[in-house]
């Protein structure tokens, strides 16, 4: 596979990088309606089967007077959207043998990172740390040693850790949030003076995968009525205020200039499969142990 260019000659610097992240995933979350999580919902307790006498996607149809239900992908698009990124950003990395280039690819991606997490981009920002965290890019110590933001890229690793539930994540969203809110209150005070670079706290991009999970254990682990037989009010009102706020964060409008060149890049360069990086990892940097050694020899057969 031959590689004409890298997205960092593209987009010059890793802000202008993360800009164009931003404009993609909220050109790709407006796309993602109500309805899908509403018949993930129903199909999760039984309800949207053929089998179900027609009682969930006919009934999202009847309620909304024959216009609410759509039979699109979009949800499943914008998860496969956070694979291609990580597979983008190891592609990017370990397409360069000459160990100068790579650090500069990889220490300019460790930067768009911390751009994701100033603007409130936390899915790309996870996509990211999920592409640097692949085998193949992890395993470039020698690499790894000379990048100048390591020290960044721990951090932002124990920010999105997995860790206590993401606790961490959770508390960061939950300050973006915050925040996001107090600017859309000062937004709409008479006078009030508004700084264009403001503009970013109006951006919240959740971590899409977990926002996902975290629907559909309160949806199944949650029962519907409480023991006293009364509807679980509490459930409902929890589901309503999630996919409510998803709504309000998929509307914001994308402060930054866009940059065509740039999402056409991001959308649709060629990707190296799961083998092809691992050899071009092994390609950078020798194997080293017994296991990467054995790898690097079933590959080349």
């Amino acid at each position: 596979m031959v590689f004409q260019s890298d997205v960092m000659d593209l987009a010059r610097t890793p802000t202008k990088l993360a800009h164009q992240l931003t404009h993609v995933e909220l050109e790709r979350l407006s796309h993602i309606g109500p309805e899908e999580f509403v018949l993930a919902f129903m199909k999760e307790r039984g309800l949207g089967s053929s089998g179900s006498g027609g009682t969930g996607e006919d009934a999202i149809t009847s309620a909304t007077g024959g216009a609410g239900f759509r039979k699109t992908r979009s949800k499943e698009a914008y998860e496969e959207w956070f694979s291609r990124l990580s597979y983008l950003v190891a592609t990017e990395i370990c397409k360069h043998p000459k160990k100068k280039q790579r650090l500069r690819v990889l220490d300019f991606w460790v930067q768009t990172a911390r751009e994701c997490y100033n603007i409130g981009n936390f899915n790309s920002l996870m996509a990211i740390n999920a592409g640097l965290s692949l085998a193949p890019v992890a395993r470039l110590k020698k690499t790894w040693s000379k990048v100048h933001c390591v020290k960044c890229f721990t951090v932002l690793q124990n920010l999105m850790s997995m860790s206590d539930n993401y606790k961490s994540y959770r508390s960061t969203l939950a300050a973006a949030i915050k925040r996001s809110k107090q600017q859309n209150v000062a937004a709409q005070v008479p006078g009030a003076q508004q700084q264009p670079e403001a503009s970013n706290d109006y951006i919240v991009v959740p971590f899409f995968y977990l926002l996902v999970k975290d629907l559909h254990f309160l949806n199944v682990g949650c029962a519907d009525r409480l023991p006293n037989g009364h509807i679980n009010f509490e459930k409902f009102w929890q589901l309503a205020k999630q996919v409510t706020e998803f709504i309000a964060w998929k509307q914001a409008v994308c402060p930054f200039p866009k940059n065509s060149d740039v999402i056409m890049y991001l959308q649709t360069s060629p990707l190296l499969s799961d083998d092809a990086l691992a050899l071009a990892s092994f390609e950078c940097e020798a194997p080293d142990n017994a296991p990467e050694k054995e790898h690097f020899k079933s590959l080349k057969k």
